[in-house]
């Protein structure tokens, strides 16, 4: 799974706060290797659906934000093209847009879309389109719609062929998904993580 990861694909939620379409969408990121995503929020926490979730928030890091600057500023230091998913017109289709190049997909609340703000500090706009009466799909299916265009293009890249992880990100993570507990212990130490062996296991001075 860490092999996979993309640390260069990210999911911004802007002001998605219904659970159950938090949950799909996070799962949506695990399933297409995401690592990290962001949520711009009024509310202080915001809640999933564990079972919608399907256990991915337990792999996948999710930074609250009060407001769309703040991760606009984080995203474009990291050299991100930041695409807004909106219905309106002039947006170029989800297909015609590169994905195998460092990537955010901002998607918006379930009655509002996506706010002004979104949309005016990105890169791109972009739709999916819609050949019924329906003006969008629910926010969490077109983001899954959008991902898997973008998991299609990095795969024929060959992206998920070679860990994009650095080596010392790829080991921390592998560490705190096999030790959690121990992982936790260790940071509240301020302790380095012990290296582990081809099987992933503890030395023996370390596990007794």
């Amino acid at each position: 799974m860490l092999f996979h990861r993309q640390p260069d694909l990210t999911v911004v939620m802007d002001n998605v706060n219904k659970a159950h379409n938090l949950s799909a969408i996070i799962r949506s990121c695990d399933g297409v290797g995401i690592c990290e995503m962001h949520a711009v929020s009024y509310r202080k926490s915001i809640y999933t659906e564990q079972n919608a979730a399907a256990g991915a928030s337990k792999w996948i890091t999710v930074n609250l934000y009060p407001d769309i600057e703040t991760v606009y500023n984080k995203l474009s230091a990291a050299g991100m093209q930041i695409l807004v998913a909106t219905n309106s017109a002039g947006c170029l289709d989800f297909r015609n847009v590169d994905y195998t190049i460092p990537t955010a997909l901002v998607v918006g609340a379930e009655w509002d879309g996506i706010s002004k703000e979104a949309i005016k500090g990105a890169d791109h706009a972009i739709t999916i389109p819609m050949l019924g009466m329906g003006e969008s799909l629910n926010v969490s299916v077109a983001t899954a719609v959008i991902l898997f265009e973008a998991q299609r293009q990095r795969t024929q890249k060959g992206m998920y062929s070679q860990p994009q992880l650095k080596a010392e990100h790829l080991e921390r993570m592998l560490f705190e998904f096999c030790y959690p507990r121990l992982s936790r212990e260790l940071q509240e130490k301020s302790a380095p993580y012990p290296p582990l062996d081809e099987q992933g296991g503890l030395c023996d001075e370390i596990s007794q």
